[in-house]
């Protein structure tokens, strides 16, 4: 009776914890639907509508973040307002400086995976203007009043900023860019969360606000999946789409294996 009750234990131990390994993997494959969108500097959160519109059609929850540009620390609270907000894992976004932003937001538990659009991704004591300056870009048009929040010339937006979308368009961004607190690119990176967590790069190959040789740096050093995009100007997350939702698919995708 006691071998039979031996037996009748270890049966039960090993299908809890079957049972419990079964699940786990269920929820380690569930599918990542949520999706959170950090814009740079100098624009806002619409400049994503294009991806937005993709990703919700193809049924993903996408929540734009809306920081204000104003210190470093007051747009990293803003991303992880809204990382609070989702109700499961979610892939995040990054363009140009939001980069930096995801680069420590990214170690939020919900986080499981990062997404670089023609962005900064500083390691631990570095910032994105001393990176910036170890392989320079091609824009010549910052403006630094004395009021400490830069923009970029209007008259050179377009070509700068925004040399593959509509003039007209490209215009429209020019005047209604957002100053940006010039701190906020010496902000020093304490954590950064690609260290840890898998990413996903997109070089923009005529990229004049951040050399594209840095942007492949950046890239190559988090060991990121990387696609890069002929022709595309900084505002590539607006002029490719396409190109943007699928790698952020992709990332949505990789991270729920």
């Amino acid at each position: 009776m006691k071998n039979i009750a031996r037996i009748t234990m270890a049966v039960s131990i090993a299908i809890a914890a079957l049972f419990t390994s079964s699940v786990a993997y269920t929820q380690q494959a569930a599918p990542v639907k949520n999706i959170v969108l950090v814009h740079g500097a100098f624009v806002d959160g619409s400049g994503w509508r294009p991806v937005y519109e993709i990703l919700v059609s193809k049924g993903y929850h996408v929540s734009v973040v809306q920081q204000p540009l104003t210190s470093f620390d007051a747009d990293l609270a803003a991303v992880k307002r809204i990382l609070d907000l989702q109700n499961g894992p979610c892939i995040l976004v990054g363009h140009s400086y939001g980069g930096g932003l995801i680069t420590e937001a990214g170690n939020d538990p919900h986080v499981v995976g990062l997404v670089y659009i023609a962005a900064h991704a500083p390691d631990k004591g570095e910032s994105e203007a001393d990176n910036g300056k170890r392989m320079p870009s091609a824009y010549k048009s910052l403006q630094k009043p004395a009021n400490g929040f830069d923009y970029i010339g209007p008259a050179q937006f377009p070509a700068d900023f925004a040399g593959d979308i509509p003039k007209e368009q490209a215009e429209f961004m020019a005047n209604a860019q957002m100053p940006t607190a010039d701190q906020v690119f010496h902000a020093i990176i304490q954590n950064p969360a690609w260290r840890t967590k898998p990413s996903w790069y997109m070089v923009a190959k005529a990229d004049r606000i951040i050399n594209p040789d840095l942007e492949r740096m950046y890239a190559k050093r988090a060991g990121s999946h990387t696609t890069e995009i002929e022709g595309a100007s900084h505002s590539v997350f607006m002029s490719h789409p396409t190109e943007v939702a699928r790698l952020i698919i992709e990332a949505a995708t990789g991270s729920s294996k």
